[in-house]
């Protein structure tokens, strides 16, 4: 017996339910690729780590930066209640998008982490917006500066139809 049978797999209905759990949670990069390259998403993809300045460097194209200490209701009233969130971070190592996706929960927001974030992007070979050409210093883990980013309607897009220049905080 190797180590892969030693415990014996579980019925597959129990293998249905978690798989089919996971797959609620979490979705990857190469959907999100998918989905952002056909029709307009039917989701709203959100980098949630790192300074507006990195997030300009470097993101996925369609994202829109809020760092995960930032989710408000006052932040989430720009979307209507039942858009999903797809959230990501820097990669394995960062649990960014992991703080966005319970902070999203909590507010009552469907949602779901992209597997791999930046890490996994680059991994699959898929292009990035941003000012590719000053990415010697991307720190998409440090503290946001909250005093220079609040207010700077650049570095955060919401989707509302009335973009007046109305206070999108």
């Amino acid at each position: 017996m190797s180590p892969v049978t030693a415990i014996p797999a579980c019925p597959p209905a129990i293998a249905r339910a978690h798989f089919r759990r996971r797959l609620e949670l979490e979705t990857d990069c190469a959907d999100v690729a998918a989905a952002l390259g056909a029709a307009p998403p039917d989701f709203v993809l959100l980098h949630a780590v790192g300074s507006a300045a990195a997030f300009r460097r470097r993101h996925i194209p369609g994202a829109v930066h809020l760092p995960h200490h930032l989710i408000t209701a006052e932040r989430l009233a720009a979307w209507p209640p039942a858009t999903l969130f797809v959230v990501y971070c820097a990669g394995p190592h960062c649990n960014g998008a992991d703080r966005a996706a319970l902070r999203l929960a909590e507010f009552g927001r469907p949602v779901k982490l992209m597997l791999g974030g930046l890490t996994g992007w680059a991994d699959e070979a898929l292009a990035f917006a941003g000012d590719l050409e000053s990415t010697s210093d991307l720190d998409f883990t440090s503290d946001f500066d909250s005093s220079r980013d609040l207010d700077s309607t650049s570095d955060l897009t919401c989707p509302r139809e009335d973009q007046s220049g109305g206070d999108h905080s």
